[in-house]
């Protein structure tokens, strides 16, 4: 609870405040009043008590009507008409107790918590069902040491698993991110520092491509790079397709970040001599570097899920292939795309916890990032620290090396003090 502590306030006599001028003094000065506590925030007895009535009473009303007054059915709709009505009987019960600006503030405050509740709720959900389908196999350790080369559609759950697809898409997405984030950082540094007649066909461009349905990218790639040209459909290719669905997610998101860096940093480092170049290295990139690495994790999730470029560019094999420049290569999509929809159980079970898989290698591959990435404009890492913190006991070193030691400083000055005081003369009149 955040509170304010008022200053005392001096109260005047009955004759009203003596004036500057006067000698009299008041008889008794008055007792200085103490402190008052005025509460700016914070959960108190009747919000607790307004949201549960609210709870209640929507629930027992939607209930009502929707069960036995009106002709619908369905939990989707059943809990979309709780919310309506939860929302409108906490204005109602609101409105008997405040006043209507703050009745406003505070529906728009329940509003807001109860939605970012139930997005969490619908992770949590969305995480709890993948888990529990794929748990059974990913609880084996073959899933994840072995492929589906020597394992048949009837074959038990502790036979083959999903190597060769969490290979692939390694190294699928780690090439595409190769290609897109320096094409999509280097359009943005065009677009927002170099600029000129280009920049605003290249803008646009770039927009158009955000909303590029996947499969034309794949198509793009399938008809480009393996019809007219004649190269194998194969991971490389598949990265080509993602790196064509990323670049425009990597380019639109730096291109923001860059031009939220402050002017005046720009122009400090033209005023010490600094050229643009310069100054987008050495200044305007690394102040926007967690907004980079924001903008590097936006376009792995655009292309980490993706499975009709995938489909169309690299194929389908049950084969372990590490090698992305030759013959097909499986990724975690396109595993979970061509397993779900079989009839075994088994197969079912694989592809859920191959989805599984999934979700904790984004994970891994976002909190790498965040972690190389996320550091503030200026400071510096472990090593550099520590070179630093090298560099100053050397120099300190060197210093005390330089100078007479600590020891041999007290000896010279006593011997000198001590001769100082044999070969003074004696003052006149001490004879």
């Amino acid at each position: 609870m955040t509170t304010l502590d008022l200053p005392p306030v001096a109260a005047s006599g009955p004759g009203g405040p003596t004036p500057s001028g006067s000698a009299e003094a008041p008889a008794e000065a008055a007792p200085p009043r103490s402190q008052t506590k005025v509460r700016l925030g914070g959960v108190t007895r009747e919000d607790v008590f307004t949201v549960a009535g609210s709870l209640v009473g929507s629930l027992a009303l939607n209930w009502a009507l929707y069960e036995r007054v009106l002709p619908f059915s369905g939990a989707f709709g059943f809990l979309v008409c709780w919310y309506l009505l939860f929302l409108a009987g906490y204005f109602a019960l609101g409105r008997l107790q405040w006043g209507r600006l703050m009745v406003r503030d505070r529906l728009v405050s329940v509003a807001s918590w109860s939605s970012g509740l139930l997005v969490v709720a619908l992770i949590v959900d969305q995480i709890g069902y993948v888990a529990s389908r794929g748990f059974e196999a990913a609880q084996h350790l073959n899933f994840f040491t072995e492929s589906m080369e020597r394992t048949a559609a009837l074959s038990p759950i502790t036979s083959g698993g999903a190597l060769n697809a969490i290979v692939g898409s390694l190294e699928q997405l780690g090439l595409a991110t190769l290609f897109a984030v320096p094409l999509g950082i280097a359009a943005a540094i065009f677009m927002s520092e170099v600029g000129g007649r280009l920049a605003r066909p290249v803008r646009t461009l770039v927009e158009a491509m955000t909303a590029l349905p996947s499969i034309v990218a794949g198509l793009f790639i399938l008809g480009v790079f393996i019809i007219t040209f004649g190269f194998e459909k194969s991971g490389f290719a598949a990265s080509l397709a993602l790196t064509v669905m990323m670049m425009p997610i990597v380019t639109r998101a730096a291109e923001v970040v860059i031009r939220l860096v402050p002017g005046t940093l720009r122009e400090a480092s033209y005023a010490l001599g600094g050229s643009q170049w310069r100054t987008v290295w050495n200044v305007v990139l690394p102040t926007a570097r967690p907004g980079l690495v924001t903008a590097v994790v936006l376009g792995m999730a655009r292309g980490v899920g993706e499975t009709s470029p995938v489909l169309l560019t690299s194929g389908f094999t049950s084969q372990f292939n590490a090698d992305p420049l030759h013959e097909h290569q499986v990724s975690l999509p396109l595993y979970i795309w061509n397993y779900v929809k079989q009839p075994y159980p088994e197969m079912v079970a694989r592809a859920f916890a191959a989805g599984l898989t999934l979700m904790v290698l984004v994970l891994i591959l976002f909190v790498t990032a965040r972690v190389l990435g996320g550091r503030k404009p200026g400071e510096l890492t472990r090593r550099q620290k520590r070179r630093i913190d090298l560099e100053a006991r050397r120099a300190e070193a060197a210093a005390r090396a330089a100078r007479p030691s600590d020891t041999v400083r007290p000896a010279l000055a006593r011997t000198a003090s001590s001769h100082a005081s044999a070969t003074a003369l004696p003052l006149p009149g001490n004879s």
